[in-house]
């Protein structure tokens, strides 16, 4: 359709039935964009690797990819100027697309389905026209949107690492700072035994440092995709031959810094489905760190605050705990997520799947975007977490000495018997004073003998919840002491 000059570029008209929007009726970018991230707060200044421009720049990156691995195995020529012309950056990096609108692709990928196929004829308009049959060359689209989702996924996927081995190491910090202060644990929300700060923040640590472990080997094992029309690699077989089409996968990846797939993988989707589990249990470790200090932070509480919080609209006395409300909702919309992306894989149905294969694309991007968000941000909330040592100890006196009930039935059961034992607890409960009905029952189960000790004199110690604690400080120092040193999960990764 002939473009209206009376219409600004970008506006929306009413077309006749059955014409798609042009180009100039379909913006993309700028304020009108769709989602900049107004309502996921969590992910604002976090998500620039995982934004339209760059999947762009990554689809960009696969195609010269591609050129390069043809050069790679002899069969094509050198791919040096068509590399300088699409701005290939070098391998693990999206081309410099800055000349490509992306309002361009967008409009453009209505009508066959995906953005590889506008974004072909560009791209050979741009590079000079002897390198112009070396571009996607044997390739289907599939092959250049999965290696760039890969590529995406793969830098991503990088600083969702940096962030969890930030909190790691804030994390340990901070445990053992509060190695023993002791502390309320509680179970199904009631005080159960006494604890640390300390063991708790361990007990985060583990977590954090588990999922990270779990990404660090799924994103080594992100592969290249390379397959071709039906995944027997059929044209690259016609154009180079049996021996350079075998070697050329792997060439692929080693252009884009992905691992070489053992085979094309167009509807055996492991790769997405191994990687959108991690992610989630990435999100899974940090969102139980923000749950927790969101509820140790409640008014009634106060053991836990952030370093920075977060105001009211209407009650300027509120410190709202932000941080962990960001990030506990990424947390509940990760697992949600991660499942879309199993139900998809297991719809890829024949040799290249129909719609399944599509739903994957929002989804992976949602869920790195997620992790991005609620990693960063939980670096920052553990970094300047503050503890309230006088809200701490309060709460861990408001049984009045109950909390340590489990110890009392261990120490008297033997002494005084399970019902005696029972009594006084129940007794203690109802507002009778602890400390002076142990004392007494133990003077009655056994008369004093002069100069020797008499369980009576020990009620102070067994009340003391600072010696019942059990290993808790054990395990922040073997939690610490075993987390790698900074320098080594920089090598870890590699």
């Amino acid at each position: 359709m002939p473009s209206d000059p009376k219409i600004p570029e970008g506006d929306f008209r009413v077309l006749p039935d059955g014409e798609r929007p042009g180009v100039a009726d379909a913006p993309s970018t700028g304020a009108d964009a769709l989602d900049a991230g107004l309502l996921s707060p969590v992910a604002v200044g976090f998500d620039d690797t995982v934004t339209d421009a760059a999947v762009l720049g990554a689809l960009v990156a696969a195609e010269v990819a591609l050129s390069r691995a043809w050069a790679r195995v002899g069969i094509a020529p050198d791919a040096a100027i068509l590399s300088a012309a699409l701005g290939w950056a070098g391998p693990g990096a999206p081309c410099d697309a800055a000349w490509l609108p992306l309002g361009v692709v967008v409009a453009a990928s209505v009508a066959g389905g995906n953005p590889v196929i506008p974004l072909v004829g560009r791209l050979k308009e741009r590079v000079p026209i002897e390198s112009r049959p070396w571009v996607h060359r044997g390739a289907t689209s599939q092959d250049i949107l999965d290696s760039a989702l890969m590529l995406v996924s793969r830098r991503a996927g990088a600083e969702v690492q940096t962030a969890l081995r930030a909190t790691e190491q804030h994390l340990a910090v901070f445990a053992a700072a509060h190695r023993d202060d002791v502390a309320a644990a509680r179970t199904l929300t009631q005080h159960a035994v006494p604890t640390t700060v300390g063991a708790r923040a361990a007990g985060w640590l583990r977590g954090v440092h588990r999922a990270r472990i779990r990404l660090d080997a799924a994103l080594a094992a992100l592969p290249a995709q390379l397959g071709g029309a039906g995944g027997t690699l059929a044209a690259f077989v016609e154009i180079g031959g049996a021996d350079a089409a075998s070697a050329l996968p792997a060439a692929f990846a080693a252009e884009l810094g992905l691992a070489a797939p053992d085979a094309p993988w167009h509807t055996t989707r492991w790769p997405v489905t191994e990687l959108g589990d991690a992610l989630v249990q990435a999100i899974d470790a940090v969102g139980k760190i923000a749950a927790d200090v969101a509820t140790l932070s409640r008014t009634e509480i106060g053991e836990l605050a952030e370093g920075t919080g977060g105001g009211s609209s209407a009650m300027p006395q509120k410190q709202n705990p932000a941080g962990s409300v960001l990030v506990r909702s990424a947390a509940l919309r990760a697992p949600q997520l991660g499942a879309t992306l199993h139900l998809a894989s297991a719809l890829a149905v024949d040799e290249r799947p129909d719609g399944a294969w599509h739903a994957e694309w929002p989804t992976l991007r949602e869920l790195l975007r997620l992790a991005l968000g609620a990693t960063g941000t939980s670096a920052r909330l553990v970094e300047g977490l503050r503890v309230d040592a006088g809200a701490t100890a309060r709460n861990l006196a408001s049984t009045d000495g109950l909390i340590v009930s489990e110890r009392l039935s261990i120490a008297l059961t033997p002494v005084l018997g399970r019902d005696a034992v029972s009594r006084i607890v129940a007794e203690a409960g109802r507002g009778g004073d602890l400390r002076t009905l142990v004392a007494r029952a133990l003077e009655d189960a056994g008369d004093r003998v002069p100069d020797a000790p008499h369980p009576a004199d020990e009620v102070d110690a067994l009340l003391d919840p600072a010696r019942y604690t059990g290993l808790a400080s054990a395990q922040v120092d073997r939690t610490v002491q075993d987390l790698p040193a900074p320098a080594d999960t920089e090598e870890e990764s590699r």
